[in-house]
């Protein structure tokens, strides 16, 4: 008796939480499932004032999308946020949940920002945003294979989602439950920064970490010139300091690294070349697939502590750069659409590498490349990161877009769109677009049998619109999102995503016995139909020995030919 009342002396009236992560138990061998992740977030949330576990829409698994606010003055409330000059810096994590490392390091950061008073002089003018697990579909579908090429963890989730689309290529398409919740959460907070976590494939080399940083010519002067000269400076100098030294992400010209890395252009598909849509400077961090996944861990926690404090220390260059980009866009006449990469430039990075080599191969006996660690180097390599516009379209003053167009309207509203409807049927005075030329994908990409290399012949013209139709005028901050979508040459745009594709169908035709004595009426009564007609012969004579492609010729200049088919539907207001 006497010592079972000592113990109850002794012992607390409830036990401390263990805070220490499922990453943390396995000695680093391990991923936090998703479960575990979310209940972690839930006992920070319960244990601490200044976090906060939102819920949000839902998953294409049926499941919702979480987002944890770190606020150390226990404020969470956008308006009153942003009211207050903070900078919002957001984490995503599990896009591929395969790719663990963010989930894990994100659960310690966020812990250690309560527990260790040195960590949190970073948050003084930042509020921090983590979605635990964006892609909630592929982490429940949890195995040990499917990532063939990397060292660990023990097991892991998919990278496809419920409905097999790879998240990261649905930002702009928003085919899925999580990329229109991903969406609403980031229209609603608008975040300086945004950080997606990721694991590399490809080459071998020192580095754990690499880095695709929103690609700079795409940026507004200010962000430009702040990213370039500033932010990834300090990035590179702080990740050396802390023994993770960086390089950009490894995509090779040539068939090893020596050969110089080419720099990534973030289409709007990806989530960084969504974010910059709005002036949000995107960075997703590559850990390498062959280094030990505890050190992967590391790593991602060092960049994300890093950026947090970078980002306290800049909070007012940052907010000063994002404001001026935000003014420009308002106004800016000019947009680039599409890019090509200038091989004419180039920059020298310090690259951390193995000797590439070649042997035979144990199954075919064919000449292999390997990578030789015991011959490891460090060099300066060529960093081709320059890109130059290759297609720019003067914005119109406003669109026209048919209420026809449901999923289209649908896109732009979660995008924050500024939209009226036309109160009456109006005859507008308008800018068409009339598809000239295009190529498409012969297998489907993420659901869509994707176009490219789009052509058009602009033509002006009166055209009826109706009651209920909407106009858009390009005097916001969404005009660079507009532009990018709605615009059919755009790489990433809706007409290329398969949008309209039923533009691109006639829906009448003509029988060829009865078209003949038409068509041969129109040349009869048409003098400058018949010279076209003749001029298409002599430049199509092998065409014009068919009498088929004759009578479609004739019918395509003439007035019974649809004015709908491949005529683009949305509008442009000069």
């Amino acid at each position: 008796m006497l010592l079972h009342y000592l113990l109850l002396l002794t012992t607390p009236w409830f036990l401390p939480p263990d805070w220490l992560t499922p990453h943390e138990k396995s000695g680093g061998q391990e991923t936090a499932t998703y479960q575990e992740c979310i209940s972690y977030y839930e006992q920070l949330d319960q244990a601490y004032e200044e976090v906060k576990l939102f819920t949000y829409g839902l998953t294409d698994s049926g499941r919702p999308l979480h987002l944890v606010v770190i606020s150390l003055d226990r404020d969470f409330e956008v308006q009153s946020l942003r009211q207050r000059n903070k900078r919002l810096v957001l984490v995503q994590n599990g896009i591929h949940p395969g790719e663990p490392e963010g989930i894990d390091a994100s659960m310690m950061l966020a812990r250690d920002y309560m527990q260790q008073k040195d960590l949190r002089a970073s948050l003084q003018n930042v509020v921090l945003l983590i979605i635990p697990v964006y892609n909630v579909d592929g982490a429940l579908n949890r195995n040990r294979t499917s990532r063939a090429n990397q060292n660990g963890p023990a097991s892991y989730g998919f990278r496809g989602n419920a409905r097999n689309l790879d998240l990261n290529r649905d930002y702009i398409k928003t085919d899925s439950r999580n990329a229109r919740t991903f969406t609403q959460i980031f229209q609603e907070w608008q975040p300086d920064i945004f950080v997606d976590t990721h694991t590399s494939n490809g080459a071998d080399y020192q580095h754990v970490m690499t880095l695709i940083a929103t690609q700079k010519d795409k940026l507004a002067s200010p962000l430009k010139n702040y990213l370039t000269q500033n932010l990834l400076p300090a990035l590179e100098d702080g990740m050396e300091k802390a023994k993770f030294p960086m390089a950009p992400y490894v995509n090779t010209k040539g068939a090893t690294p020596e050969t110089g890395l080419l720099g990534f252009m973030d289409s709007p598909r990806y989530s960084s070349g969504y974010t910059a849509l709005f002036n949000t400077i995107g960075f997703v961090t590559e850990t390498h697939m062959l280094k030990p996944f505890d050190q992967r861990v590391k790593a991602t926690y060092a960049f994300l502590e890093l950026m947090v404090k970078m980002v306290n220390q800049d909070a007012a260059r940052i907010a000063d750069a994002r404001s001026q980009a935000n003014q420009a866009v308002l106004t800016q006449t000019n947009f680039p659409l599409n890019w090509v990469l200038d091989t004419t430039q180039a920059d020298k990075v310090k690259f951390r590498g193995y000797r590439g080599k070649y042997k035979p191969s144990e199954v075919s006996g064919l000449p292999r490349l390997y990578y030789d660690r015991k011959a490891a180097f460090t060099k300066n390599i060529p960093y081709y990161n320059t890109f130059r516009a290759t297609t720019v379209i003067t914005k119109p003053k406003a669109y026209v877009v048919p209420q026809a167009w449901g999923e289209v309207i649908a896109r732009l509203q979660l995008n924050n769109v500024t939209m009226e409807q036309l109160p009456v049927d109006t005859e507008l005075e308008v800018e068409l677009y009339h598809i000239t030329d295009y190529q498409t994908a012969q297998r489907p990409y993420e659901g869509h049998y994707l176009h490219r290399d789009v052509q058009v012949r602009p033509e002006k013209r009166k055209l009826l619109f109706y009651r209920g139709d909407y106009l858009i005028y390009l005097n916001q901050p969404a005009n660079r999102y507009l532009v990018e979508t709605l615009e059919p040459q755009a790489v990433d745009s809706f007409f290329n995503w398969g949008f309209f594709d039923a533009i691109l169908e006639q829906k009448e035709y003509f029988s060829d016995y009865v078209f003949e004595d038409v068509a041969a009426e129109l040349l009869k009564n048409n003098p400058p139909l018949r010279q076209q007609h003749d001029a298409w012969k002599k430049a199509n004579p092998e065409q014009a020995k068919s009498a088929q492609s004759n009578l479609d010729f004739i019918y395509r200049h003439s007035p019974y030919y649809e004015p709908s088919h491949l005529r683009y539907p949305i509008a442009r207001i000069l």
